[in-house]
């Protein structure tokens, strides 16, 4: 049976859901399947099963023999995961399960991402929903849709299908930390019409790729100073516009807007007079890429190579406008958190390039701690691209989560984890954007707080999740449910 061997890992009921995530394909806006089989779930367990106007579930348990009148509780994951692949891997996100392996202290997926964010959390939900064991008050299972692409799910969440007042997001990546407050984002989408003409007569075509960059989540490893493939593209393309005519026919890098890209290539032709003066460029330009990210970028790949002839390709002008836009478009981290030490408080994520039909698109997701700052980075990227006559929009923006530090739910959490570890959880604000800062929008009488277990390489095949991390999340979870309702 496949991935039958997460079924010997601690928490067994924990893993077996686990199992059944990663045998059930669940990319965002494809989350039908895992739905299905959690109803049933559900309903087999005579539980309420509920679904709101936009798909997301919520199931309700009652609470154990004489804690009735505890706060009501709500658990709350996102049943879709984010699609990448590496350029071996032969997967389809729709239709394949994903194959897992478990590897010393972690379990990983084979050339996929794995979809511990956000399975494991549900996978624990589900695990508390079945348990017949548990201390807890009543409780709500919260199973939000396509978090990862737009977080529609949340936005549309309806106000008035949840009772508790307590919320544990079970969506952070890090065990033995609990956050209390994240980034807001919103998408800045560029359009620029492409002016496309035949190739001179005499040309040659190249074909630059870029693959195995480590990527990541888009979020998390922002400021951890990672190569970028549509940056590392635009970026020889015009070293060659500043001595050659170069003119692009195709180009594409990245392909989410949370994650940062790890693959790309273009298509561009030069003069054939030229074309020997281009391999000497790429020389050079391969061994200084190599001196700035070959200790950081292992598995980085980059290769130039002839290609067929084109049929159309921009202009020299248009391209040099182009890679220019995208090499000053701001990527990274942009300011750090003054009041939080080593928290990023704004960055950008150029995050995919690419044509379609005859037009240029790149997509950039901005985060920021303060959603003035977020606009006001996302207003002037929009700017930045306007300059070449693009084409902008701003769109799906959702805010941050403010921290509450004299929350009375952080208080519980941090005395269950100091008996447990004899020692007070780390108390932190993530770079991420977690669903808290929408549903605290919809529901603000909510007392909210979110922990998880580790989990390394979100929003890329290099995905893992500490096997023991799991276990202790778990009795942490299990813990904290029974604070709740024991010290009400």
């Amino acid at each position: 049976m496949t991935n039958s061997h997460l079924q010997q890992l601690e928490p067994r009921a924990l893993w077996r859901h686990f199992e059944t995530l990663c045998n059930t394909p669940r990319p965002s806006g494809h989350e039908a399947a895992i739905i299905e089989k959690i109803e049933a779930f559900a309903a087999g367990l005579g539980l309420t099963v509920l679904r709101d106007d936009v798909g997301n579930v919520v199931i309700r348990k009652p609470a154990s023999k004489g804690y009735e009148h505890s706060p009501g509780v709500i658990l709350q994951s996102h049943l879709d995961m984010v699609p990448q692949k590496s350029q071996t891997a032969r997967h389809d996100f729709t239709q394949d399960p994903i194959q897992t392996v478990i590897q010393g202290d972690w379990v990983h997926a084979v050339g996929t991402t794995l979809g511990a964010d956000n399975g494991i959390g549900v996978a624990a939900i589900l695990a508390v929903l079945e348990s017949t064991n548990l201390t807890h008050g009543p409780l709500e299972a919260l199973f939000t849709i396509d978090e990862e692409a737009g977080m529609t799910g949340a936005k549309g969440l309806s106000p008035d299908i949840l009772q508790g007042r307590l919320l544990f997001n079970l969506d952070t990546e890090d065990e033995g930390e609990l956050y209390v407050g994240c980034a807001g984002g919103i998408d800045v989408n560029a359009r620029i019409a492409g002016h496309w003409g035949e190739p001179d007569a005499q040309s040659a075509c190249f074909q630059l790729s870029v693959s195995g960059l480590l990527g990541g989540h888009s979020g998390l490893d922002i400021n951890l100073g990672r190569a970028n493939a549509n940056l590392l593209i635009a970026q020889f393309i015009a070293r060659l516009s500043d001595a050659l005519p170069v003119r692009i026919a195709h180009i594409q890098g990245g392909t989410l807007r949370n994650a940062i890209a790890r693959d790309g290539r273009a298509v561009f032709t030069v003069p054939a007079a030229l074309a020997e003066a281009v391999g000497a460029a790429f020389d050079k330009y391969l061994a200084d890429v190599q001196h700035c990210y070959g200790q950081l970028e292992t598995g980085m790949s980059l290769t130039l190579a002839p290609a067929e002839p084109v049929a159309s390709a921009l202009g020299a002008l248009q391209t040099r406008a182009l890679v220019s836009a995208l090499l000053t478009c701001p990527h990274g981290a942009q300011r750090m958190s003054p009041q939080l030490a080593g928290v990023v408080e704004t960055s950008n994520n150029l995050a995919t390039v690419g044509i379609e039909g005859d037009t240029l698109v790149v997509q950039c997701l901005v985060r920021s701690l303060i959603d003035e700052a977020r606009d006001d980075l996302a207003a002037n990227i929009a700017r930045h691209f306007q300059l070449i006559d693009a084409d902008t929009l701003l769109d799906g923006a959702y805010p941050g989560w403010a921290p509450n530090m004299q929350s009375a739910l952080l208080e519980q959490m941090r005395a269950v984890y100091a008996q447990k570890y004899g020692k007070p959880p780390a108390v932190k604000v993530i770079h991420a954007g977690l669903e808290c800062g929408l549903l605290g929008a919809i529901y603000p009488n909510w007392d909210m707080i979110s922990f998880g277990p580790t989990i390394r390489g979100a929003h890329s095949p290099d995905e893992r999740v500490h096997i023991a991390s799991v276990a202790a999340f778990w009795e942490c979870l299990v813990a904290g449910l029974a604070a709740v309702a024991t010290q009400a």
